[in-house]
């Protein structure tokens, strides 16, 4: 709990304040029984004065104020320095989760980020603005009540401290049992958060297929196991409730027929009976509530601790501690350089081979790069590689003679854009999704909109003037207002505008049909001169925006060349841009094969037509 403090420390004199003001009030309610001893001893047991008793009247009335006073002072002084702290939690979460690397994104379900960024960050923030402080006053007024019912009738006084004694060992028992429950009930919350995120998202498969019943059911049984978990805190959390209510109510009892006959006796006086059992009732209210306020100190930490969690995963793909700046290419592109590159996913078996096994590659500037293989060969891992959204476990990658690991992470992808199969267009309107890798404060509104205007033009995205407001229009989340084509093109002519020295495509234009992908794979024919490109291509359509083929086998690269070259030589280039049956390594070159995935041929031309060509 202590790491709290890296984010509360500004706010720490508020709420000491807050806790001060708190303690204020628990301390004047302990004075009224004193006012109320000094009362019975005097004017009511003795021949004093009715003024007397009106003045202590007056007194009880002004200490009721005050606390009073002191209780919204507490309220006053705590409320804005919790929500700040809240807020600049939450702020700094989110700046974890831009910085950490691809591969944790990868194994973290998003229900359990966003379950710690907004519920766990609101218990730990109610802890801190009540919980941490009432816990501190409570406990100080036990202390300080229990000392002036000792001065005031020191054989109840010690009668109430045996009764404490299972008060005690019963809230360690409590302590062990319950924080185990809360941490587990936290994380079933998170679980429950990711089923409704990913149904939500997958609703049109659902609709589809018609699982919703499935879907329904999973989420029922994960709700009921949630509520049992819940079910088991509240009953942890009654059993200690009952027993620091009854434990204290017993030995009350048990001290007021002790302190009748030491009344008689003469061994204590009316007046300091009556201070201590006003003092106890004072008392037992801290002492009933501390179950409650260990309760929530425990779902505090376990909050606490799921927060923690996610801020302190190191992050292996950091910024270097001495970057190296990539130095200005002659022409627009940069030469990309693959030596030796080997990686394997995170956490994968020791057994299992490297997804890339020592791939050397060499681009030119301003040349367009296809990497073609079968699905799992390592393309679009390769891709990945260059703008660092993994860093290899092997080998280097080099941008114009610099490691990209040595760069400057920011630097590194303002140099490198990226256009994935699967677009993800956020909710914003088209001309900001559109200027997302560009720095609109390096450009005046006319240059963006010039800007913007090209890129779309380049990617054949033409379809936004139709829309409602046109590059004004927001689109909704993920943008699954627009067809998939539409969300390819609107995140190719951002990559497009980023004007990067490297652009990497990886399969941009899957979703287009084949009007449409002739139409752009023209314009980018022309747009992409001078601009180094690697294209991952998973269709021969796409092969014809490269001016070389690098064939991608089991994590290597087997053969680079021209298409038409690999066409005549490399058997395993062949199978895949055909999908024949047979072993590659048993298929002889054919000039009919050829013939049948010319490229050179116009795009979208009879060579597109022919059966078995899109094959």
């Amino acid at each position: 709990m202590a790491r709290l403090l890296r984010w509360a420390r500004p706010a720490l004199p508020r709420i000491a304040a807050g806790g001060v003001a708190s303690l204020g009030a628990s301390l004047l309610a302990l004075a009224v029984p004193q006012v109320l001893r000094e009362v019975v001893n005097g004017p009511l047991l003795t021949e004093g004065s009715p003024g007397a008793v009106v003045q202590a009247a007056g007194l009880v009335l002004a200490l009721g104020v005050l606390e009073a006073l002191l209780v919204w002072c507490r309220r006053a002084f705590i409320l804005t320095p919790g929500t700040t702290v809240e807020r600049e939690m939450r702020t700094d979460l989110f700046g974890r989760l831009l910085e950490l690397p691809v591969a944790f994104h990868d194994r973290w379900p998003g229900g359990q980020l966003l379950s710690r960024a907004m519920s766990d960050l609101g218990m730990v923030r109610r802890w801190l603005a009540f919980g941490l402080v009432m816990l501190v006053v409570s406990a100080t007024t036990a202390v300080v009540g229990v000392g002036l019912m000792l001065a005031t009738a020191w054989q109840l006084g010690l009668v109430y401290l045996v009764g404490a004694a299972p008060v005690a060992w019963l809230g360690f028992r409590f302590r062990e049992d319950y924080k185990a429950v809360a941490r587990q009930a936290r994380d079933q919350a998170g679980d429950l958060a990711t089923t409704v995120e990913e149904s939500v998202h997958g609703i049109r498969v659902l609709k589809a297929f018609g699982r919703g019943g499935d879907a329904l059911e999973d989420f029922a049984r994960q709700a009921e196991d949630l509520r049992s978990t819940e079910i088991h805190k509240a009953r942890t959390l009654s059993r200690v409730s009952f027993a620091l209510g009854a434990l204290p109510e017993a030995v009350l009892a048990v001290s007021l027929g002790l302190g009748v006959w030491l009344a008689a006796e003469d061994a204590v006086s009316v007046g300091a009976l009556v201070a201590f059992f006003a003092t106890a009732a004072v008392v037992n209210g801290p002492v009933e509530r501390l179950g409650q306020l260990l309760a929530m100190t425990l779902d505090a930490r376990a909050a606490l601790d799921r927060y923690i969690e996610v801020v302190d995963t190191p992050n292996a793909v950091g910024d270097p501690a001495a970057p190296r700046a990539l130095p200005e290419p002659a022409a627009r592109g940069s030469r990309v350089v693959l030596a030796d590159v080997r990686f394997r996913h995170p956490g994968a078996p020791p057994q299992s081979r490297d997804v890339l096994d020592g791939v050397d590659l060499e681009v030119e500037p301003g040349e367009t790069l296809a990497l073609v293989g079968l699905t799992g060969s390592g393309k679009s891992t390769l891709a990945q590689l260059v703008p660092r959204l993994y860093d290899v476990t092997g080998g280097a990658v080099l941008v114009d003679g610099v490691d990209v690991r040595d760069v400057e992470r920011a630097e590194l992808r303002r140099a490198v854009a990226v256009a994935f199969e699967d677009p993800i267009l956020f909710s914003a309107s088209v001309r900001e999704n559109v200027l997302l890798g560009v720095d609109a404060d390096a450009i005046s509104p006319e240059a963006a909109e010039a800007l913007v205007r090209e890129s779309l033009d380049v990617a054949s995205a033409g379809f936004v003037d139709a829309l409602p407001h046109g590059l004004d229009t927001v689109i909704g989340e993920e943008g699954l207002s627009l067809s998939g084509g539409q969300r390819q093109r609107i995140a190719l002519a951002r990559a497009i505008a980023a004007r990067p020295r490297v652009l990497v495509l990886d399969d941009p234009l899957s979703a287009l049909d084949v009007a449409t992908e002739a139409a752009v794979t023209a314009r980018l024919r022309a747009t992409l001169t001078g601009t180094t490109t690697l294209v991952v291509a998973h269709r021969p359509s796409t092969v014809a925006l490269a001016d070389r083929v690098a064939v991608l086998e089991d994590g290597r690269v087997t053969g680079v060349g021209k298409h038409s070259d690999l066409l005549a030589r490399h058997a395993h280039y062949r199978y895949v841009l055909t999908a024949l049956g047979p072993d590659p390594r048993e298929v002889p070159p054919q000039d009919s094969l050829s013939g049948l995935l010319d490229l050179d041929e116009p795009v979208g031309g009879a060579g597109r037509s022919r059966p078995g060509a899109e094959r």
